[in-house]
């Protein structure tokens, strides 16, 4: 019988900030999204306060000044190195595994039947928490959606913060409690939509006729019944390289003017670009899009966008950001207080297959060198060791992080210092 198990960051961004500030430890804490606006994370002491994920920050401020509620502009620098950090442990316990989200990861413990697998889980947790810093909770299952509902235990019934959910009459115990709408893989069509077929609870989903699941909510339901019963359907996937990259934020304050608009376009540009060849993709064409904020009813409101194909496959940022910019220059209006703008890459391919332009010879080798050239030396020196110069110097229409922690593990100039 297969093994697995989900592997939970606590609370993940509320945690990377307690990381290097343990005076934290016992205080609420909340992270903002882009431009400070809406609660995205909470620590267990800010869900207590009914902290909503989602709620805009002005409307929970006075609650939080009240109760002392640490504030923070998200870090995502801080973020993702800490969670590959957490990965690369996890790949010291089995060499399958499957990075689910940015604080989550399934690991398959098939060929452990030998250990005590739960005490394993617990060694687990054990060496995240000594080389990280980072808590995790870890359910136990036979298939992934029984390892998420064990997990979702773990977190909530136990003082250990391990659950082993692979005994059928404890499985039984445990899905007669849960709410259908909790599963993992039930959206809220799903949940209004099940209650008419008299399904409320995970244990009633999993008594259901395959067949009709599968009649009314198509082989997604049908699979997600034959897992609760324990039945692995969903193996481990490996990342498999996206179709598209989206590189897009709102503005730190409303622009104007076209020059500021195209210096971040250029920026999200050449961040695209990175992720891109990260994935070792060419593009075959861009999608540049532009509007204002549809929440000022004070300003005229206006958005558009524009398709662009390349004659051959390219990663250059050079020539990404020049075509951006082309089509930026079309869609743009003057009059208008614009909000975000942003960039899609279409159409990706593998950058070891391309199809050569039959009239325009260019040479890619040279500028892969220097892409390559590029990513390397930002990786190793910080993101604007090396930029193109239509990205601008001041970049004044920069998202607002004015609650932003030290990009401890990171940046040089912000590592902690001891006194």
């Amino acid at each position: 019988m297969p093994v697995f198990a989900l592997v939970d960051c606590n609370n993940f961004y509320a945690s990377c900030e307690r990381l290097f500030q343990p005076r934290l430890r016992t205080q609420p804490i909340i992270v903002l999204s882009n431009n400070d606006g809406c609660v995205v994370a909470r620590s267990q002491e800010a869900k207590q306060l009914d902290i909503k994920m989602g709620t805009p920050y002005f409307k929970v401020k006075a609650l939080c000044d009240r109760h002392n509620v640490a504030v923070f502009s998200s870090n995502y620098q801080l973020y993702g190195d800490l969670s590959q950090r957490v990965m690369e442990t996890l790949r010291q316990f089995t060499p399958d595994l499957e990075v689910y989200s940015i604080d989550e990861a399934f690991l398959s413990l098939d060929g452990f039947s030998h250990l005590d697998v739960a005490a394993y889980a617990q060694e687990i947790r054990t060496r995240v928490g000594q080389w990280t810093g980072i808590p995790v909770s870890i359910g136990i299952g036979p298939t992934k959606t029984l390892a998420k509902i064990a997990n979702h235990v773990a977190k909530r019934r136990t003082q250990t913060g391990v659950f082993d959910l692979r005994d059928q009459t404890l499985q039984s115990e445990i899905l007669a409690t849960l709410p259908v709408q909790d599963i993992w893989g039930i959206g809220r069509r799903w949940a209004k939509k099940l209650p008419k077929f008299g399904i409320q609870t995970a244990l009633q989903l999993r008594e259901a006729d395959p067949a009709l699941i599968r009649r009314h909510f198509t082989v997604v339901g049908e699979r997600l019944v034959r897992e609760l019963n324990g039945d692995s359907c969903l193996p481990l996937e490996n990342l498999m390289a996206k179709q598209n990259i989206m590189s897009s934020k709102s503005f730190g304050s409303l622009q104007t003017e076209f020059q500021p608009i195209a210096e971040a376009l250029s920026c999200y540009a050449a961040r695209a670009c990175e992720k891109m060849r990260g994935q070792g993709s060419k593009a075959q064409g861009i999608h540049v899009m532009l509007r204002t904020s549809k929440f000022r009813q004070d300003c005229p409101q206006y958005s558009n966008g524009m398709n662009y194909g390349f004659p051959a496959p390219t990663s250059d940022t050079r020539v990404i950001a020049k075509a951006a910019k082309h089509c930026l220059a079309q869609i743009y209006r003057p009059g208008y207080a614009y909000q975000k703008t942003g960039v899609m890459l279409t159409d990706l391919i593998s950058d070891s297959v391309q199809q050569q332009d039959l009239f325009q010879r260019g040479d890619d080798r040279r500028s892969e060198r220097l892409m390559a050239v590029m990513d390397a030396l930002n990786a190793q020196m910080g993101r604007k060791a090396l930029y193109l110069a239509a990205q601008g110097n001041e970049r004044s229409w920069r998202m607002r992080c004015d609650r932003r922690s030290p990009r401890y593990t990171t940046q040089w100039e912000e590592l902690p210092t001891v006194s």
